[in-house]
């Protein structure tokens, strides 16, 4: 392998873990990905160390070694999925270098997220319906349904002016108390908490939990105690918020 296709191979690598990374996918599914996409080229001995926030990837004494850093992070099960499906058409041989690179470049430079209407209806429908899991009554259908939309749709808006979940979060978590205790004290709805426990739903960092265990168990300590620090702070934003709001209304 020349020069130059080992630096394209170190390309594609690169390119896929970051998709990977930035889309939710475990850290040690990143690394392995990595590996197996050197191995397929005959690269062997490679190492790779991934993290929340950079990927770092050598290929020993062969090349320099490569350090990307990862700004934002959010979750698309899709392009994960496409990612994989570009790895296993690499190790089925029905991929070139070049094609896989272009491939790779065109998914992480797409959008492939739903429109912002639709996740605002979606996180008020997650909302009805847990509602009623947690023992709620019709009554409260309402509240929950829109605590849960107006505030993904704040927590939204906030992240696109501000990297620091915390405040998007917190704040989102204060329009859910509010919209509570409108509809409890004012006009006579049903239970404050249950509405509460409903709109908070959709901001619970599930994926991010998960993704925490999952990443402790295979041994990634850093990175699962990393994930699981950010979804206490994501929980403690989140409880911040409603007691702030309830303490003060």
């Amino acid at each position: 392998m020349t020069s130059n296709d080992i630096n394209k191979t170190i390309d594609v690598i690169m390119i896929a873990g970051k998709i990977l990374l930035e889309n939710g996918a475990e850290t040690y599914r990143v690394e392995d990905t990595m590996t197996r996409i050197a191995a397929h080229y005959g690269l062997n001995n490679t190492h790779s160390f991934v993290v929340p926030t950079a990927i770092i990837f050598s290929l020993s004494d062969k090349s320099e070694t490569r350090l990307m850093r990862i700004d934002t992070r959010t979750t698309d099960l899709e392009k994960i999925a496409n990612t994989n499906e570009i790895s296993r058409a690499i190790a089925a041989d029905t991929m070139t270098l070049d094609m896989a690179k272009a491939a790779l470049h065109e998914l992480d430079q797409a959008n492939l997220q739903y429109p912002l209407w639709l996740k605002v209806l979606s996180a008020g429908i997650v909302s009805f319906f847990f509602l009623f899991m947690f023992g709620g009554t019709a009554v409260d259908a309402l509240p929950a349904f829109l605590a849960g939309s107006i505030s993904f749709l704040i927590a939204e808006y906030i992240q696109l002016h501000t990297r620091i979940k915390f405040f998007s979060e917190f704040a989102a978590a204060i329009i859910i108390a509010l919209i509570a205790q409108l509809f409890v004290l004012q006009l006579g709805g049903g239970s404050i908490n249950k509405i509460i426990i409903a709109g908070v739903m959709p901001l619970v960092p599930g994926v991010l939990i998960t993704n925490a265990i999952r990443d402790l168990m295979a041994s990634h300590l850093q990175a699962g105690i990393v994930k699981g620090v950010e979804a206490g702070l994501t929980a403690f934003a989140i409880g911040a918020g409603v007691a702030l709001c309830l303490t003060i209304f």
